[in-house]
């Protein structure tokens, strides 16, 4: 074979060229194939620390915002009795909360049922026309 290699590709017959183009033809997939496992695995590396990063900065800020509720608490706990303070903050974030549920509830009960109804649709108008097309086909 390497004395094939050597040997100008005119001088060389069809079956000798056909062999060598699919040889190079795996070979530069497999190398293509390696190449795109290589740059993903460094993507996921970036990605994956990134994900890490953003989690660490939603905790930090979920700490900052119950300091940030703590203070509402003291600054009310100026003008009323402390317990009264943390009551009306209390109820506050419940009221938030439940408004929050609420919108999550209805934007649930939108998506369901989790069947992709326009695929599905459409998959059925296909198998329609082709059995339209198939019938036609078996009359002429």
């Amino acid at each position: 074979m390497a004395d094939v290699l050597h040997r100008p590709p005119a001088e060389q017959s069809t079956a000798e060229l056909v062999q060598q183009a699919g040889e190079q033809l795996s070979r530069l997939v497999r190398d293509e194939l390696a190449l795109a496992r290589a740059e993903l695995t460094e993507k996921g590396k970036h990605a994956g620390f990134g994900i890490g990063l953003f989690g660490g900065g939603g905790v930090v800020a979920l700490y900052g915002l119950g300091t940030l509720i703590a203070a509402a608490v003291l600054l009310l706990g100026l003008a009323w009795p402390p317990w009264v303070a943390a009551l009306v903050v209390a109820l506050v974030l419940f009221v938030v909360a439940g408004g929050l549920a609420l919108a999550g509830r209805r934007q649930v009960r939108q998506a369901a049922p989790p069947v992709p109804t326009a695929a599905a649709d459409s998959v059925r108008a296909d198998v329609t026309v082709v059995s339209a097309a198939m019938k036609r086909g078996r009359q002429q």
